[in-house]
């Protein structure tokens, strides 16, 4: 009976030991040079607990995203965090972007930028520190479509910026 009882105290102690859940830390934006267009468009998509959690901490304590409700006051949060945290250089220039808006898919929430009158690309930068304030262990991955190249960063706090060159 004791060997029956060892193991039943051992299964259980493994059972609760590895029962926290690992979460991981990511975002996935899309940037896309359309020539025809002179733009250059960015989308963003977010884990909107995470997002949530940033806004509250920075913002608002009482932000609830995808509830329908203050969504003007949302989208002037989002657009004045994703400003200060996604820097793009187009031929060694800074440029400036324009939110778009912003839409959710169950839990992701989309951000649509883009900057405008982009007639050539030379050199393309982009530093991108979306949520490495409040989760050190957050990935940023940044695919670019700029020129018929197709390049993809994984950019993480101590590497946060990626660059083209064509």
């Amino acid at each position: 009976m004791k060997p029956v009882k060892h193991l039943l105290i051992f299964s259980l102690f493994t059972l609760f030991s590895f029962t926290a859940v690992h979460k991981y830390y990511v975002s996935i934006t899309q940037i896309e040079y359309v020539k025809d267009k002179q733009s250059v468009q960015i989308i963003t998509r977010i884990f909107v607990d995470d997002f949530e959690k940033l806004l509250r901490k920075r913002y608002d304590k009482t932000i609830v995203l995808n509830d329908g409700k203050d969504e003007t006051l949302i989208d002037g949060y989002i657009k004045k965090y994703l400003l200060q945290k996604l820097e793009i250089n187009i031929n060694n220039t800074p440029k400036t972007l324009a939110f778009i808006g912003k839409e959710y898919d169950d839990d992701i929430v989309y951000c649509y930028l883009e900057i405008e009158n982009v007639k050539a690309i030379n050199s393309f930068e982009v530093k991108n520190t979306v949520l490495f304030d409040v989760f050190p262990d957050q990935k940023n991955i940044v695919r670019n479509n700029i020129n018929g190249k197709n390049k993809t960063f994984v950019l993480i706090p101590e590497k946060d910026k990626g660059l083209l060159n064509f």
